[in-house]
């Protein structure tokens, strides 16, 4: 599968390719912060088969966590785009940013212990309190 697409303003560009390992929303306060107070719905996908095509994401990480990850997004606009997971060899791809988001199609939902009334999560889309057992 080869996947493309970029920020809001066109300012940074991917290409991801590879089969994704997980389609899933994340319900954790975390990605509320970031997606505005929605879930964050994302793809993991293999690291060795992502590559901006053009510009230069600006980059975050926590400095007070013990295992954090850095986040990626364009400077200009402000689009969330990946996510770099500390000693992982995936990457979490945020589907808004897709060219095609209808390539996904949530597998499961995760961390609804912080999910708020809001948000809606498909009839049968296995939901987890944090993370399902590996």
């Amino acid at each position: 599968m080869t996947l493309t697409g970029g920020c809001y303003c066109g300012e940074l560009r991917y290409v991801c390719e590879g089969e994704p390992m997980l389609k899933a929303s994340c319900h954790c306060r975390e990605c509320q912060y970031i997606s505005g107070g929605g879930p964050n719905y994302f793809m993991l996908m293999p690291k060795d088969g992502f590559r901006w095509t053009s510009g230069t994401p600006k980059q975050f990480t926590r400095s007070d966590l013990d295992n954090p990850v850095t986040r990626e997004f364009c400077a200009n606009c402000g689009t969330h785009v990946r996510t770099m997971l500390t000693g992982r060899d995936q990457i979490v791809l945020k589907v808004g940013t897709l060219d095609d988001p209808s390539v996904f199609e949530p597998r499961i939902a995760i961390y609804t212990v912080d999910s708020q009334p809001f948000h809606v999560i498909a009839e049968g889309v296995p939901k987890f309190e944090r993370l399902p057992a590996r």
